[in-house]
């Protein structure tokens, strides 16, 4: 079971990103982390992009509801989706 971590504004966990597969897709968890994998290369934030738009997607919100708090320059990220309980986090992930 993936660790989050209730904010008061929404939840956080960490995320484990492999830029530059074959697809979007979730990869399970990873130490503690949910890993996941995007198409996107891991220039100019691109990755961090798409990122938050597959994970918006994944847990049905909007793109502005997902802020990555650390990590911007490496596979290992901290992500916060406002807006949201952990219920509705551990509902809505595969």
């Amino acid at each position: 079971m993936l660790p989050l971590k209730e904010e008061k504004d929404g939840v956080s966990f960490k995320v484990r990103v492999q830029p530059r597969a074959s697809k979007n897709q979730v990869a399970g968890i990873f130490e503690d982390a949910l890993r996941v994998r995007l198409t996107a290369p891991p220039v100019d934030g691109e990755a961090n992009e798409a990122c938050r738009a597959f994970l918006a997607d994944l847990l049905s919100v909007g793109r502005g509801q997902v802020e990555i708090l650390s990590g911007l320059t490496g596979r290992n990220k901290v992500v916060k989706i406002k807006g949201v309980s952990v219920s509705e986090v551990q509902k809505r992930l595969p």
